[in-house]
């Protein structure tokens, strides 16, 4: 089970708690967020980093095809160990995300505009104070997060990150386009997606997942209605049910 930007792997503690009676449960925490300090030296690609330290964790504790699930920058995570790694991956669940966050941000700029977008914003996030970056997360997860009181740890979580390696997992999760690759995943594709009535029309929501994963071969996407981006937090019985269904299928 893999968090999202910025987030702990508890964020995945209750869920964990439903299936370590009958599943072996790898919680992963990615290094830099939440308070954990970030990767020493680090070169390369971010994620790409990330999606090879998967790679070898599943192939050194011979794992037989695990089943992952990735949250929203997670869920991006898991498409790219499915796309390079298809041994290692028996079954991937993507929760709340597109495999090209960028189209999401800006559906008429190019590949290019966002890349020079993405390459402004995250400078002006590494150069803004503190309080400016707690004020921008307030809002931010107040619109990714329904529950009120659910929001408080999430918000801790992304300021306690270390600021270089948030930034640059935003930079690197917002250009990052795997709409090529989905055709090319072999194994099943489960897609989790949330619909807020009071903010959302339902027809474009659905049209935006559908579009993104037309290509994919053995995609099978399920709206969750009622939550926002942290579906887990907003609607956990639902979330569970679905994992379940996914882990049996």
């Amino acid at each position: 089970m893999i968090p999202g930007l910025g987030c702990s792997r508890d964020v995945w503690k209750d869920e964990a708690a439903h299936l370590t009676a009958h599943y072996r449960v790898h919680l992963v925490q990615i290094r830099g967020f939440a308070g954990y300090p970030p990767p020493k030296d680090a070169t390369g690609p971010m994620l790409e980093t990330i999606v090879t330290e998967l790679a070898q964790y599943i192939e050194v504790l011979k794992l037989d095809k695990p089943a992952i699930i990735g949250h929203s920058m997670g869920g991006l995570i898991g498409l790219m160990l499915a796309a390079q790694h298809p041994q290692d991956v028996g079954k991937l669940m993507v929760v709340d995300a597109y495999p090209y966050y960028g189209a999401m941000m800006d559906p008429s700029a190019s590949p290019d505009q966002i890349k020079a977008e993405a390459k402004d914003l995250r400078q002006s996030m590494l150069d803004e104070p503190a309080s400016t970056f707690l004020h921008e997360q307030n809002a931010n997860v107040a619109s990714l997060i329904k529950t009120p009181d659910k929001r408080a740890q999430v918000i801790f979580w992304t300021v306690n990150s270390d600021r270089h390696t948030f930034v640059t997992a935003v930079y690197e999760d917002v250009t990052t386009d795997m709409r090529s690759q989905v055709s090319k995943i072999d194994v099943p594709i489960t897609v989790l997606y949330a619909f807020d009535a009071s903010k959302q029309s339902q027809k474009d929501v659905d049209k935006g997942f559908h579009d993104a994963y037309a290509a994919a071969p053995h995609a099978t996407l399920i709206r969750i209605d009622d939550s926002a981006h942290f579906i887990m937090l907003d609607q956990p019985q639902k979330f569970d049910e679905a994992v379940q269904k996914f882990l049996k299928s």
